[in-house]
């Protein structure tokens, strides 16, 4: 095993806990961002299939209002000065919102309107059948748009923050966690090698304890067989006092 397989560590029971502590937290990131990332996939999903379905209404709903275009200028004539005229601000506008999926902020796009028709009275001459209906028309292929254009918005983010969190979880369980694990059987080995190393060091302690205790036993023994042991008792016992007479 290199270096570069496993961190650099001192192998300790303290690393050891230390290890396995940080793996633990790993595998429990590891599985909280791939949590994470199905639920975007997901939403990812669901945002990719609205936006084929407003597309294709989209085309549908702008050839309509292509027609009633049409129809309004056969039926009233040329409208674009008085309605150029009066209008003097946007009736349709657009405010944002925030949407939050799994930690991701998402922005929401919705039109309303502000304020009263402006040409409400375009077309009472003549044509005033055709306006509204061209008015309706383009009013729902705005909303058709805004919303195209937040359901859009939230695709290319979402397809950001998927492709960032699948690096993360891929960078965790590829790289991060067996590093970990090859650094914990690393800590573990070189401590079990202690261990043996220390119990082979008792062994010849012992062993070597074991061989003086025999050779002091020897020792006594040969004494003991050459009487000097005996001669030692009983000088011992004879402390050389005089016998006192009562």
């Amino acid at each position: 095993m290199s270096g570069k397989d496993r961190l650099a560590i001192f192998p300790s029971r303290g690393a050891q806990m230390l290890m396995k502590g940080r793996l633990k937290g790993a595998q429990k990131g590891h599985s909280l961002l791939k949590k994470k990332a199905d639920a975007l996939q997901m939403r990812f999903r669901l945002i990719l299939s609205k936006i084929i379905e407003t597309k294709t209404l989209m085309g549908e709903v702008m050839k309509e209002a292509a027609f009633s275009l049409a129809e309004a200028k056969f039926t009233t004539g040329d409208f674009n000065q008085v309605i150029l005229q009066n209008v003097t601000k946007a009736q349709t506008k657009i405010r944002t919102k925030k949407d939050n999926v799994a930690g991701v902020t998402l922005p929401v796009f919705e039109c309303y309107q502000d304020g009263a028709d402006p040409y409400e009275l375009t077309g009472l001459g003549r044509g005033g059948q055709q306006l509204g209906k061209l008015k309706k028309n383009y009013n729902k292929a705005v909303k058709l748009l805004v919303e195209l254009a937040s359901l859009q918005t939230s695709f290319v983010t979402l397809d950001e923050v998927i492709k960032i969190t699948n690096r993360r979880v891929n960078a965790i369980e590829h790289v991060i966690i067996p590093r970990i694990e090859r650094t914990l059987a690393y800590i573990i080995t070189e401590l079990d090698e202690l261990e043996r190393e220390e119990f082979y060091r008792l062994k010849k302690i012992q062993d070597k304890k074991r061989i003086a205790r025999a050779k002091a036993e020897a020792a006594k023994a040969e004494a003991l067989a050459k009487g000097l042991i005996a001669d030692q008792a009983a000088n011992m016992l004879d402390t050389g006092d005089d016998d006192l007479l009562f």
